[in-house]
């Protein structure tokens, strides 16, 4: 049975049932009451999720439906891990995290973050990982896509869409043709289903979270879904709820430019330091200069030449200056004739949870419970969720061209690789249920840097907006795709104080890198 409508009412009655229909519409939940509960009453059966990491950190199998509007039909496994909280009698809970995506593997989470948490937050919280569904240990689906078609994003060029266009046709069906009786229920509402069912399992009457990147979108979707489960909620570099997905996609460029222009005036104000201009005019000049050579005669990098929408690519990921403008002098120097450049900017070494989804591997405790993942899961899961999220996807190849010439002409950096066409255009079967209407008072803390390159300060603004109830602190000058994942920031005061006492700031703050 396919589920129809929304409703956010807040859950007022105990047990999984209870919360998880209050998502559906009344005569689904009616008819799936008595399937449901046996998800909340299974037991967990833990043990040692790897000989190579630390004896504490356990894992165990939850069992969830795969249609939430057919409980009582086919089940699948999901793979969750914890660290106990190091005093039981300061112990407040479960805190769950995951660390973007879509399709981001997040079982080892617990390991990866137990580092970058402060003792007092360690003390009172059982850290929670795992694989949302259909990623690494959690029944992964896969597209057999080749490595061509697993890139997220391509340059628009009019002498290459119909490539392009084909591309993405291709990938549709072959994620329907390889994993089409799944497809549908790889979504973010259900991921968030699942994690109610994880709370129940582990027989909390609510949770706590950690999100980053797309973790704080799913975070929000599991506040509106369950406002009455959500207990201390932590968003990392957040995405606006109004923008899911195409908008989300495109809305990056604006903050790209932004970030392009900044840079021109540092680097020009460094000018005796890299020489690539006195003025941000100069600077913005030699950038263009080399990706018009590199267009015509690609530049050589270690990891293979590189073309100007390669460079163009490379540079919109990064916005960390101290770290972008060497490269780009290499690069520089590589086009007139010197050693070839690196094959990309050398970022400072950043945790596992603070890298991107396409970038960061599928990397499962071992010993855990031995799923074979395919080559292609994270871009099958990413797409799964991105066009079954919501219906708002075009299917006409010529309004993604049109775009892609609007956005570039606006914003030159990236305005094509975010509006250029995708699989969605394609997708078999529209998305089962509406996109979820964040707009609640349930208590928040979004941390963000204000210069993210993915998340940007707009979007984690109008997450802010969706969630009336929350706080949001912005690191004025910081970089980079992540504040708690990347190491120590002015933003730890907040987030300590809140996971540990509950109490967010009395007003948004601001303050310096």
């Amino acid at each position: 049975m396919a589920l129809q409508g929304i409703r956010t009412i807040p859950v007022l009655t105990a047990g999984v049932a209870a919360s998880v229909l209050a998502a559906l519409t009344p005569a689904t939940a009616f008819a799936a009451a008595d399937p449901l509960q046996q998800y909340e009453r299974q037991g967990l059966r833990w043990e040692r999720c790897d000989a190579q990491r630390p004896e504490e950190f356990e894992c165990a199998k939850v069992k969830v439906p795969l249609d939430y509007g057919d409980p009582g039909g086919r089940r699948i496994d999901l793979a969750i891990s914890r660290i106990k909280a190091s005093n039981a009698k300061e112990r407040h809970g479960v805190l769950l995290i995951n660390p973007g995506g879509p399709g981001g593997p997040g079982l080892t989470m617990p390991v990866e973050m137990q580092p970058l948490l402060p003792a007092g937050v360690r003390e009172r919280f059982d850290l929670i990982g795992f694989d949302p569904r259909g990623v690494g240990q959690s029944s992964p689906i896969g597209c057999d896509l080749t490595a061509d078609e697993q890139t997220f994003q391509h340059p628009y060029a009019a002498a290459t869409f119909a490539r392009d266009v084909a591309r993405a046709r291709t990938v549709a069906d072959k994620c329907w043709a390889k994993a089409g009786d799944v497809l549908p229920h790889i979504t973010t509402r259900n991921t968030a289903r699942d994690m109610d069912v994880v709370r129940a399992a582990l027989g909390e009457r609510r949770i706590s979270y950690f999100g980053h990147s797309y973790g704080t979108y799913l975070g929000a979707v599991y506040t509106q879904m369950f406002p009455r489960r959500s207990d201390r909620f932590v968003l990392d570099s957040a995405l606006d709820p109004a923008l899911a997905w195409r908008g989300s996609l495109r809305g990056w460029s604006a903050g790209a430019e932004l970030a392009f222009t900044r840079w021109t005036e540092w680097a020009a104000a460094r000018s005796s330091t890299y020489g690539l201009g006195r003025t941000p005019g100069e600077v913005r000049k030699t950038f263009w200069d080399l990706i018009a050579h590199a267009d015509r005669t690609p530049v050589p990098t270690t990891g293979g030449a590189l073309d100007g929408d390669a460079i163009r690519s490379g540079y919109a990921a990064f916005v960390r200056v101290e770290t972008v403008t060497p490269w780009i002098v290499a690069l520089k120097a590589a086009a007139d004739g010197g050693a070839p450049a690196p094959a990309g900017p050398a970022e400072p070494g950043a945790a596992a949870a603070g890298e991107s989804a396409p970038n960061r591997p599928n990397t499962a405790p071992s010993g855990a419970f031995g799923a074979a993942v395919p080559a292609d899961n994270i871009p099958a899961v990413a797409w799964a969720v991105f066009c079954g999220d919501t219906r708002n996807w075009p299917r006409d190849p010529e309004r993604y061209r049109r775009d892609a010439i609007r956005d570039r002409a606006e914003y030159p950096l990236a305005g094509d690789l975010g509006a250029g066409i995708v699989p969605c255009a394609f997708w078999k079967s529209a998305a089962t249920e509406q996109a979820t209407v964040v707009d609640n008072d349930v208590n928040a803390l979004i941390v963000q840097n204000q210069w993210d390159p993915q998340a940007t300060l707009a979007m984690a603004q109008g997450m802010r907006r969706a969630l009336h109830g929350a706080r949001m602190v912005t690191v004025v000058g910081g970089e980079g795709h992540g504040v708690v994942v990347a190491g120590p920031s002015c933003a730890d005061d907040s987030v300590t104080r809140y996971l540990t006492t509950g109490r967010l700031p009395a007003k948004d703050l601001n303050c310096g890198a």
